[in-house]
Formats: structure tokens, C-alpha cells, sequence
């Protein structure tokens, strides 16, 4: 019995830390396979970029997830804000910080809408956000007039834009270091958010049982409401780094990060036994994803098979999320 016991408290472990191994495995593997190429600091510089704007989405995801919610809408919310971040700056020339300050408080007012469905209309998270997704990617373009937003190009009305091109301070936002010391500030603040104020208590005694949460004193609905504005900023955030990264508001440009930042939160749920969404695992959880891409993609793996290998991570990480609680 006490070998038993032995064997499943060894299990466990592996299963805590099995995000961890498999990143430490993976740069073991791939600078074996490739040699200086991959293990560099040049390289390691290029998997921070890589893995910036998929982190800062995933801190939005995880304070999200804190009280046990759920957004599938975050990425096109984020490409929304992005053309109104490049709008703001090209068509109406605002300065930076300006275009930043309208980002953001746009972000917080379209999430409103998702706050309203899922604490006043009472539906559920996924259903909320589903439908939300088609009305951002609908009046995006909208405000586009169909198409990107970018240097050189009319405004959605056929006048010439206030500014002509963008900045040098715009387009530093998305590279490095910039981009990477905002990352860095984005999971330092959910960090201390989430596990050293009192709203982030509260917010993990939701997800961890919400009727018990509310019998206790806790006002459930604005606590879930506080970290629904916080994930906006999130989004905002994510959203800006993306324009400047791609030097231009693209159509669809910031929706294919919801896999990978989905990813992330689930393998940080794992690590060290967390069993919650954390600010540290979800960022050790985008550094996996950004290892395995770099790398696979070093090694001369085709580019279209780098979507199941992001989609194999997920369904590991659920394993390793969820197999636990079959235990407790």
C-alpha cells in the first residue's frame, strides 16, 4: 500500500512539472539537433518576441479564468482595438500615448457588451463569447471599410490621413526589447494582482467553488465584472503590440493568437500542482509554445504542420490540467 501510494505521488509530480521537462527537453533536443543555430542568444531573443504577444493575451485569459470564466472572443475583440489604435494614430493623428489612452478605453467599453451578456442576460461564458466574436469581426470591418489600416492608405471616407506613416516610437512597441519588457509587465501585474490583493483572493475563491464564494460575503457579480476590465486592458495591450509589430491594423490580425494563448493558460494550470490559472505557469506555458515552433521550425518542419503541433500541446496540457482532479 505505502508502494502504491509511492507510485502515485511520483505520477503526480510528473504530471505538476511535465511542462517544465518537456521545455527543458525540447531546448536540450533541438540545440542538439541544431547546435549554436537554436541555442543563442540572438535565438533566445527571437523566441521572446515570438512568445510576447501570445503571453500578454494568455495574462488576459488567465485573469479571466480566475473565476472560473471563459472568453473566446478576447482575439477578435483585439483586432477591433487594433485598427482603432492605428486609426487613431494615422487618420486622426493622434500622439502615441494618446492613440494607447483611446485603445484602451475602447477595449473596456466593447467589453461592456461581454459583461452585460454574461452577468445581467445570464448566459453562459463560451455562448456569450461565441456570438460576441462574429459582432467584433463585423463592425471591425465596418470601421475599416473592409480593409487594413495601414501607412500610405486613405481613411475608410477617401480623405488623406493626418499622419503620413508611422513613427519610430510606434513601431518600437513590437520589437525588442519593448515588446518583451511589456510582456514582462504584464505578467509581473497579474502576478501580484492575482495572488497578493485582495481582489485576485477573491477572484481564485470564485473559481474554486462561486456558491461558496457568495455565502461568504463575496459580491460575485463585481468581482467578475473587476476582471473583466482587467482582461480588457489585457487585450488592448496585446492589441497595440501586435499593429506595431505588423507595422499595419491587418483584417484577422490579432484572431489567430486564441489557440496558442488558450494553450498557455492550460499548461500553467499544471505547473508545480497549481490547479488554478497563474500568471507564471501561463507565461512557461507560451514559452513551451514558442520553443517547440522555433524550433520545429529550425529543423525544417513545414509551416502548415505547426498548427497541430500547437493543437497536440493544448490537448496535452488538458491532460495534465484535469487528470489530477480524477484523483482528488
Amino acid at each position: 500500500m505505502n508502494a502504491l501510494t509511492k507510485k502515485k505521488s511520483a505520477g503526480r509530480t510528473l504530471l505538476d512539472w511535465a511542462a517544465v521537462i518537456v521545455l527543458l527537453l525540447s531546448i536540450a533536443v533541438f540545440s542538439i539537433i541544431r547546435g549554436d543555430a537554436f541555442f543563442s542568444v540572438r535565438n533566445a531573443t527571437n523566441i521572446l518576441v515570438a512568445m510576447s504577444i501570445t503571453t500578454i493575451f494568455a495574462i488576459g485569459a488567465t485573469v479571466t479564468m480566475a473565476p472560473d470564466g471563459f472568453d473566446m472572443s478576447a482575439c477578435t475583440l483585439a483586432s477591433f482595438s487594433s485598427y482603432i489604435f492605428a486609426s487613431s494614430f494615422l487618420w486622426f493623428g493622434l500622439p502615441l500615448w494618446a492613440s494607447a489612452l483611446v485603445t484602451i478605453l475602447f477595449t473596456m467599453v466593447m467589453y461592456l457588451l461581454t459583461m452585460f451578456l454574461i452577468l445581467v442576460c445570464k448566459i453562459p461564458d463560451m455562448l456569450a463569447t461565441c456570438s460576441l466574436m462574429f459582432v467584433h469581426q463585423g463592425m471591425g470591418l465596418w470601421w475599416t471599410g473592409g480593409g487594413a489600416v495601414s501607412s500610405g492608405m486613405p481613411t475608410r471616407w477617401g480623405t488623406t490621413p493626418i499622419r503620413a506613416g508611422w513613427t519610430e516610437g510606434f513601431l518600437a512597441i513590437g520589437k525588442s526589447p519593448w515588446c518583451i519588457i511589456i510582456m514582462l509587465l504584464c505578467v509581473l501585474f497579474a502576478f501580484i494582482f492575482l495572488n497578493y490583493t485582495k481582489h485576485g483572493r477573491y477572484l481564485y475563491a470564485m473559481g474554486g467553488n462561486k456558491m461558496a464564494a457568495k455565502l461568504s460575503g463575496i459580491n460575485v457579480k463585481k468581482y467578475r465584472f473587476v476582471a473583466g476590465m482587467v482582461t480588457a486592458v489585457f487585450i488592448a495591450v496585446g492589441a497595440m503590440v501586435v499593429c506595431s509589430r505588423n507595422s499595419a491594423a491587418q483584417i484577422t490580425g490579432c484572431d489567430n493568437y486564441l489557440m496558442p494563448s488558450l494553450a498557455a493558460v492550460f499548461v500553467g494550470r499544471s505547473v508545480g500542482g497549481a490547479e488554478k490559472p497563474n500568471a507564471l505557469g501561463t507565461m512557461i506555458g507560451a514559452a513551451l509554445v514558442a520553443v517547440l515552433e522555433n524550433g520545429l521550425t529550425m529543423t525544417g518542419v513545414v509551416y502548415y504542420v505547426l498548427p497541430a503541433v500547437k493543437g497536440a500541446v493544448l490537448a496535452l496540457a488538458l491532460i495534465a490540467a484535469y487528470a489530477t482532479k480524477k484523483e482528488d
